[in-house]
């Protein structure tokens, strides 16, 4: 199964469990979304999928009334980019509702977000703004990397009471695997490798960059660890101190660029914990996406996430 199919299925199981989960945004009907995620759904769940104007802070903030009404609507927004069109309903009305109303409403809403560069669409359709939403309290926010975390995450983001940012990169789509009998619950991280030497931390497509450098890295002797965040907020703290600990040396991983980013709030946590402090046998090291807007051209694209090559080179120089 396909990582889009994980998502289709995810919906399609929760909207036949649940009379009262619906499907909004542009183009998710009949056309089966921009990138062909709710393909079908319509025809099975005509009273469930609903297509909107081009109007994104419009139906997202429709979505914020029906959630609190007793819906659980989730929403596509074509590209993660059109966030500075939801920021209001999502972080001024969703996310804040459940605390203004002292627990008398709360707010279950998802919402899609197709995120990241590679697809050469340009600088405003290749943005991964998740680090923007990091300091909005009241939001959850998941990023899985594999079909089987897509699809758990997602059945478990839509059954949550809190509103949930739920971020698809877009070159994972494609990505194919089975769905695990174990579902991985929101705030759960999940260890891609083990290893002794190194812990590489990454998220969404930047770990599949982790798992590369790992295979890069053992040839030259050095074991190492990937753990996938999976949900970015609220991190899983346990997992990641844990491994750190383990193995004294850490290297963070993300596409979007370094500054200001979720690599940031991990290597913030790992040396504010004064055990895990003491383990550590260098600085940690971040590897992020270039400090640019993504250009259109597809080679100069490619140099602007980090590559095996530089987090490679960024592992060795902690040794």
């Amino acid at each position: 199964m396909t990582f889009r199919e994980a998502i289709r299925k995810a919906l399609a199981d929760s909207m036949r469990e649940d009379k009262n989960v619906v499907l909004i945004g542009e183009d998710v009907g009949v056309y089966g979304g921009c990138f062909k995620v709710t393909e079908g759904l319509c025809k099975e769940f005509p009273d469930q999928v609903i297509d909107t104007p081009v109007s994104e802070e419009g139906f997202t903030g429709m979505a914020a009334g029906a959630a609190m009404m007793g819906l659980r609507p989730v929403v596509e927004i074509m590209y993660a980019d059109f966030f500075t069109l939801i920021f209001d309903p999502v972080v001024n009305h969703a996310a804040k509702a459940s605390f203004m109303s002292g627990g008398d409403f709360c707010c279950p809403m998802v919402v899609r977000l197709p995120e990241g560069s590679g697809t050469g669409h340009g600088a405003q359709h290749t943005q991964s703004p998740e680090a923007l939403f990091m300091n909005s309290n009241g939001l959850k926010m998941v990023a899985p990397s594999c079909p089987s975390d897509a699809y758990h995450l997602l059945r478990a983001a839509i059954k949550d009471n809190n509103p949930v940012l739920f971020f698809e990169h877009k070159l994972l789509y494609g990505n194919e695997g089975e769905i695990s009998k174990h579902p991985l619950q929101i705030g759960e991280a999940r260890i891609a490798r083990k290893g002794r030497d190194l812990t590489i931390i990454a998220y969404s497509h930047a770990v599949r960059t982790a798992i590369r450098t790992a295979e890069v890295l053992n040839e030259q002797g050095i074991d190492s660890s990937v753990v996938d965040l999976c949900t970015l907020k609220p991190l899983d703290s346990k997992t990641i101190l844990e491994e750190v600990r383990s193995t004294g040396r850490v290297l963070i991983i993300q596409d979007p660029a370094s500054f200001g980013g979720v690599a940031s709030q991990v290597c913030t946590l790992i040396v504010s914990d004064r055990e895990t402090f003491k383990t550590l046998k260098s600085a940690p090291a971040v590897c992020g996406g270039k400090n640019s807007p993504v250009p259109f051209s597809k080679d100069l694209e490619r140099s602007v996430i980090p590559s095996v090559d530089e987090c490679v080179s960024a592992a060795l120089k902690l040794f």
